[in-house]
């Protein structure tokens, strides 16, 4: 099976003092296949994803890999109003001349990848006047229009609905499996990598960091650890399938006395506002 990605001892750290992201992390990627990489935050998840997108060093070790790579951030800014489908013919840049044109062909492909994400109503509209979510949609559909073959994703559900979570998921998983594509993607959500990730890495800050298959890593005592508070899983039948959600126990955290509403901004002078609803 080819190779997609090659990671070997990789670290990374802000500053030749500082503490380590991540390090010694090892990992293959074959074609075809889905990894999530879980953590909380800081703990290093898109700065491992840049560095496999080759846009920053890896302070220790290499990362190799081969095919085209589209990277998909987790925000897109923009000083100019372009269209949605402008957006997206954008990702067709490296199968255009330098002096030339969009070709239709190239049009067709944009047109595609929108109508691939569900964004086809979206493709006039400017990119500005779009919500978080369809933002995300467009960006992963101009991704999908460079015809990669190594699909990296910052967070790509962080601003969608639920609806749109699970159309992304299902295409993610339909590209894995009929056109061969290899997708690494971040994610607050470990239920992501029970439906449709092979792999998953876990980051759990101050250097340590593990990797393996799913059924190894998202486990409820290696996500409770991870996550800092009791994550279970449910099994249940949905439609007479099979289906899985880990599930995170907010209330322990209460319990536990860990909330303590905000102490560290919070100012003791201001007695609190009280709402009534009269002027």
């Amino acid at each position: 099976m080819a190779m997609m990605i090659e990671a070997r001892s990789v670290g990374f750290r802000h500053s030749a003092k500082g503490a380590w992201l991540f390090e010694n992390l090892s990992f293959s990627i074959a074609k075809g296949q889905i990894v999530v990489l879980l953590g909380q935050n800081g703990r290093g998840k898109t700065t491992l994803l840049k560095c496999m997108a080759n846009l920053i060093a890896p302070t220790q070790g290499t990362i190799r890999y081969s095919g085209a790579i589209g990277y998909v951030p987790q925000q897109f800014v923009t000083p100019f109003s372009y269209s949605a489908h402008e957006v997206v013919l954008m990702g067709r840049a490296r199968h255009v001349g330098l002096f030339s044109n969009p070709t239709e062909e190239d049009r067709a492909r944009a047109a595609e990848a929108l109508e691939l994400v569900g964004g086809a109503a979206l493709a006039e509209r400017p990119i500005s006047t779009l919500s978080g979510g369809e933002r995300q949609l467009v960006l992963i559909a101009r991704a999908l229009a460079s015809e990669a073959d190594l699909l990296l994703l910052d967070e790509p559900a962080s601003a969608l609905d639920f609806r749109n979570q699970a159309v992304m998921l299902a295409m993610l998983r339909q590209l894995s499996a009929s056109r061969g594509l290899t997708v690494v993607m971040t994610t607050h959500d470990p239920t992501h990598a029970l439906e449709i990730a092979d792999r998953a890495v876990l980051l759990h800050g101050s250097g340590r960091c593990e990797e393996g298959t799913v059924g190894e890593m998202c486990t409820e005592g290696r996500l409770s650890e991870l996550y800092g508070m009791p994550m279970k899983r449910l099994d249940y039948v949905v439609g007479g399938n099979r289906a899985s959600s880990i599930v995170a126990n907010y209330g322990s955290m209460t319990a536990r006395g860990e909330i303590g509403l905000f102490e560290q901004g919070l100012d003791e002078s201001k007695a609190p506002v009280e709402l009534t609803g009269r002027r």
